[in-house]
């Protein structure tokens, strides 16, 4: 059995992803700060450090192979196996109108939202093996929902996008897809919901603890916990 519970959370800075390693951290566990920018990912690690918690930082470009090689030889190093990867990273790209929107507009959406998820999980997936329980949480987004998005009593359908939704919706799909291909790896696809971050201008209606309830939900869920599925706070939602 492995003793000390390890996790990866990508983009994690600042916003959703440090509130993650900060809860995660609270429960003993080995937590990997991902972030693209060295100075403030070892900032946010640092005071994470201060706060008594296993926190390291990891540089980690998502949209880098070569930076992500790197950080599973770093964590390699650092642990025999990866317990929890979260995907959180993520970019909007700007809320365009469609009518206004090229296709260069969601190639770096693509990237980071979905490409980057499917190139970390590939290459972290010999550590997550190595794991008893092994777990992966994706980040998505109500707005990658076709349901939600069409109903017009729900708020994400009064914000017509191309690149985000798409991208998130690009996402999902990818996890139901990881869930059947592997079954000893519990994979979920979450909405942490609109939730005040840097992200929407500090305008959503949820705190940082509720809007990462969904992602420590699934990050933390037992062996016999659900896999393949769309979840909000709440519970399940439509794809």
């Amino acid at each position: 059995m492995n003793a000390t519970t390890t996790a990866l959370v990508t983009g994690a800075n600042k916003g959703l992803g440090h509130e993650t390693v900060r809860r995660l951290g609270e429960l003993g566990w080995q937590v990997f700060l991902g972030a693209r920018d060295a100075d403030r990912g070892k900032q946010a690690a640092a005071e994470l450090v201060e706060q008594g918690l296993n926190v390291e930082f990891v540089q980690l470009d998502v949209t880098s192979i070569t930076s992500i090689a790197a950080a599973v030889d770093t964590i390699g190093d650092r642990a025999t196996h990866l317990d929890v990867l979260i995907n959180n990273a993520g970019i909007s790209g700007g809320f365009a109108d469609p009518d206004q929107t090229q296709a260069a507009d969601l190639r770096p959406v693509f990237e980071t939202n979905v490409f980057a998820p499917v190139q970390l999980t590939h290459a972290f997936l010999p550590l997550l093996r190595a794991a008893d329980q092994p777990r992966i949480v994706m980040v998505s987004s109500g707005m990658g929902s076709l349901a939600i998005t069409s109903d017009p009593n729900r708020l994400e359908s009064t914000l017509p996008n191309l690149p985000y939704t798409s991208s998130k919706s690009a996402l999902n799909m990818i996890t139901s897809q990881y869930a059947r291909a592997l079954p000893n790896i519990q994979i979920n696809a979450v909405d942490p919901g609109y939730t005040a971050t840097d992200f929407n201008g500090n305008a959503g209606h949820q705190t940082l603890t509720e809007g990462t309830d969904v992602i420590v939900g699934f990050a933390t869920i037992g062996p016999d916990g659900p896999t393949g599925g769309y979840f909000d706070r709440h519970g399940p939602i439509p794809w």
